[in-house]
């Protein structure tokens, strides 16, 4: 039974990401209640810990008798998530709720469903949950005609076009700087934690320039922190200029002469911007929460 403190949902957003969750309880007027955030990631849960771990979460907001429609979007659609969501080919629109997937529960008050994910045969791509950001973008964004940019672990450059996906590729370089701060040579050499303006800028030219000498340039912070006692923070923000340099400069065909709109609210999206101008191109940035929320909205609004 819902808590007598909280205003029952009207129906939930949610965004299930590989490492965390993020719910919604939506109001009557279309604005969240609340966020509830969760480390229940599709890492951490079997298919058969989904219901259960939504129940946990969403019960001050449910009635006794009433049901509640949760529309969600990410790697619970994944094939290792709760069940796999059919992925819409490209070139496509944002997939809506008429392509969603239901999911069967257990308990009646819930009426799960899950939105599709976005795939590329040549060259091999795919996304699930970024789909329904660039929908959100696209509610406020109609005519965009341009690329969209998802900076994260695993970073979406997407190419859009009349409210469509025209293509898209997947760059691992926030990866591959955990990787290589964790785990080789230079984690005796990056700092954890800081920033260098002026390091990163450099280094997102020198990546620019010299995407082929990357292996050699990520070992020339650590001998320069041996023989000329390179500061850390200066390292560290170098060897990401690095790395989104070169992820610039791959993608410059794409976003040449054309808008970028890069996603996110963090240093990470701000970085990403950074070496876009420092390339030359067109930048805005766009809430990422707004985006999800938006996407995961117009799905709803769909259903009705």
């Amino acid at each position: 039974m819902s808590d007598l403190n909280h205003t029952p949902a009207q129906w939930v957003a949610v965004d299930w990401g590989t490492s965390h969750l993020r719910l919604w309880p939506m109001g009557a007027d279309g604005v969240p209640l609340c966020r509830i955030d969760s480390d229940k990631g599709m890492s951490r849960l079997t298919p058969a810990e989904y219901e259960q771990t939504l129940l946990n979460l969403l019960e001050p907001y449910l009635t006794s008798d009433g049901e509640v429609t949760v529309v969600c979007c990410g790697m619970a659609g994944s094939r290792q998530g709760w069940a796999e969501a059919p992925y819409m080919a490209t070139p496509c629109r944002p997939p809506s709720f008429e392509t969603a997937t239901r999911v069967a529960t257990g308990d009646k008050r819930l009426r799960v469903h899950i939105l599709s994910g976005v795939k590329q045969s040549e060259p091999a791509d795919v996304m699930r949950g970024e789909e329904t950001q660039i929908a959100g973008v696209f509610a406020t964004h109609s005519k965009l005609d341009g690329v969209i940019c998802l900076p994260g672990t695993h970073t979406k450059w997407v190419s859009v076009q009349k409210g469509s996906i025209t293509g898209f590729s997947t760059f691992m370089s926030g990866e591959l700087f955990q990787l290589v701060s964790d785990h080789s040579v230079l984690r005796h050499t990056l700092a954890h934690e800081g920033w260098d303006d002026q390091a990163f800028d450099a280094g997102c030219r020198d990546g620019a320039a010299r995407p082929d000498h990357l292996a050699n340039a990520l070992f020339g912070l650590r001998a320069a922190a041996l023989l000329n006692d390179l500061d850390p923070v200066a390292a560290r923000a170098r060897a990401s200029g690095y790395l989104l340099g070169m992820e610039v400069a791959a993608m410059r065909d794409a976003w040449r002469g054309r808008p970028v709109v890069v996603v996110g609210d963090n240093a990470i999206a701000q970085a990403y911007a950074t070496a876009l101008k420092i390339g030359g191109a067109t930048v805005e940035i766009f809430e990422a929460e707004k985006a999800t929320l938006a996407g995961l909205s117009a799905a709803r609004a769909q259903m009705k």
